[in-house]
């Protein structure tokens, strides 16, 4: 692998979109992230990213807006998820039927497909210049309705998430709360695999989330530090694969993992030292 940055300033002014958009999904992700951490919900993550990847194929295939058909898929399977698996035991078993389905179609409409192999592989593992500036509108709706959603239901939603049953005792709509974060979050999805692919949607949906639970217990620090840590790894992850023939994915999710690394070696030496002081 060679950095080739003679032409970085060309090459930066024709992704601008991929970069903008990479920017907002880092934040998006980052805060739905902490919710997806609280309510144990990584895998549902990567059981949506699988609909989303084959609703995105058959978009391909079928020659129509492939965002459209990522989010059609991701939404499809939040549905289900959310209105079958109230439980964590019938969730994880919905996932682990919907993750293979889902892939199976998917691969089976990019065999049909007849165009381009990097189109193909784009789905996948995400591409620097899948984001033009018609599909950046889209993207931006998609993530301007999900935090103004996020904003309307955060109390509740964080209230059930840390305390379900006594959430329920108090008359939170915890079903109704549940089949909408899993709308949110399907739609997030969505807009990750444009970006980083179906396979490693995860290092921007749960990743940052993990680090920032690992360094900070407050209500307020978290979300913030998930936000900059999807952030950091989104635009940074495009800006060191720019110069390069490669996909992003691999610098976002070692970005990604670096910072988890990290926070972890922080955590690690703040319960060291707390033991040694008691």
């Amino acid at each position: 692998m060679t950095f080739d940055f003679s032409d970085y300033g060309a090459l930066l002014q024709l992704v601008q979109a991929s970069v903008l958009a990479g920017a907002v999904l880092g934040i998006v992700g980052g805060l739905i992230g902490v919710f997806v951490m609280q309510r144990d919900m990584a895998f549902a993550v990567h059981g949506i990213s699988e609909l989303s990847f084959a609703g995105a194929a058959a978009a391909l295939l079928l020659g129509v807006n492939v965002v459209a058909g990522s989010v059609v898929g991701s939404l499809i399977a939040a549905a289900i998820i959310g209105m079958l698996g109230s439980r964590a035991r019938d969730r994880n078993s919905i996932i682990g039927v919907l993750m293979p389905f889902g892939l199976g179609l998917g691969i089976l409409f990019l065999a049909l497909y007849p165009g381009r192999s990097g189109n193909k592989f784009g789905l996948l593992t995400g591409q620097i210049i899948s984001v033009d500036f018609d599909q950046l509108g889209l993207l931006l709706g998609l993530s301007v309705a999900v935090l103004a959603v996020l904003v309307v239901i955060w109390r509740p939603l964080t209230f059930d998430s840390l305390d379900p049953e006594v959430a329920a005792a108090r008359g939170v709509p915890s079903r109704t709360l549940s089949l909408v974060f899993m709308l949110l979050l399907g739609l997030t999805v969505a807009v990750s695999v444009q970006v980083i692919g179906a396979l490693l949607v995860l290092a921007l949906l749960v990743t940052p989330a993990a680090s920032a639970l690992r360094v900070s217990s407050s209500p307020v620090l978290v979300p913030v530090l998930s936000m900059a840590f999807g952030l950091v790894s989104a635009v940074g992850g495009i800006l060191l694969a720019l110069p390069t023939s490669l996909p992003i994915s691999p610098f976002i999710t070692s970005i990604s993992f670096a910072i988890y690394l990290a926070c972890r070696l922080v955590g690690w030496r703040r319960s060291a030292r707390r033991r040694v002081e008691s």
